[in-house]
């Protein structure tokens, strides 16, 4: 695809509103980041020996790292040049969306149980004798916070989600996020476990959900796109056909 793209099709209707070309390279170093981070605090909290409290903050993390692999085999089959079809085109975007939704999502989700179970975990700080047991407190939810630049890359449309859902739908995706992981934070500090894992449970399927439908979402704009838009080198044909029948004219 060019950098400046038709908006009108061959048949005068609009064609689609493709994601902006992203860079390979760059997601391909976050496929790595997103594979190793959570995959060492998941066996960290291994080693703490403390599995009540963490028991589906693990289970998060792992399916983060794992995920990551997948969005990798996305990024991968990204091609250009000859001998490319509709998937290859769009390997990057759904290599993001991927990690946007079931990456990124899954990760914030852990990130505040995880800090607390390790700031308190016994096996992890041994205490001095005479030493305070000191409360962090409202601190405790410093690590949360990092779901807020997360709603204003999706919302500020810099993700991939943005193209493939409305803008309400967008918005219910992102605020539901956001409520599931406050509800199954609480859940876990209540020591409610069983009601973390439905919450969890159902942000996992949401974003697995919204996932299915932007990859195929992505291809059938892709194939729409490229049907309805000429190659470069069909409109400079056309632009010289064009050209010789009006010197001919003239």
């Amino acid at each position: 695809m060019s950098k400046d793209r038709a908006i009108l099709g061959i048949d005068g209707k609009p064609l689609p509103v493709l994601p902006p070309d992203r860079d390979v390279r760059v997601w391909a170093k976050l496929v790595r980041v997103m594979f190793y981070t959570p995959g060492f605090l998941a066996l960290l909290m291994l080693k703490a020996g403390e599995p009540t409290g963490f028991g589906i903050t693990v289970e998060l993390l792992m399916l983060s790292s794992a995920t990551a692999v997948v969005a990798g085999l996305f990024v991968g089959s990204q091609a250009v040049g000859g001998g490319t079809d509709h998937p290859s085109k769009i390997g990057v975007w759904s290599g993001s969306l991927v990690m946007e939704l079931l990456c990124a999502v899954p990760f914030l989700c852990a990130v505040p149980p995880l800090f607390h179970q390790l700031a308190n975990s016994e096996l992890l700080h041994v205490r001095a004798p005479g030493a305070e047991d000191i409360s962090l407190g409202v601190s405790e939810l410093l690590p949360a916070v990092a779901v807020l630049p997360f709603m204003l890359y999706q919302l500020a449309g810099f993700g991939t989600l943005s193209y493939v859902v409305s803008k309400p739908v967008n918005w219910a995706i992102n605020i539901s996020v956001l409520v599931l992981i406050i509800i199954s934070y609480v859940s876990n500090r209540l020591n409610n476990f069983h009601a973390e894992k439905m919450f969890v449970g159902l942000l996992v399927l949401i974003m697995a959900v919204a996932m299915f439908h932007g990859v195929l979402k992505l291809k059938r704009m892709q194939e729409d796109y490229t049907d309805r838009c000429p190659a470069p080198q069909e409109k400079e044909r056309k632009g010289k056909k064009e050209k010789l029948h009006s010197e001919e004219t003239a």
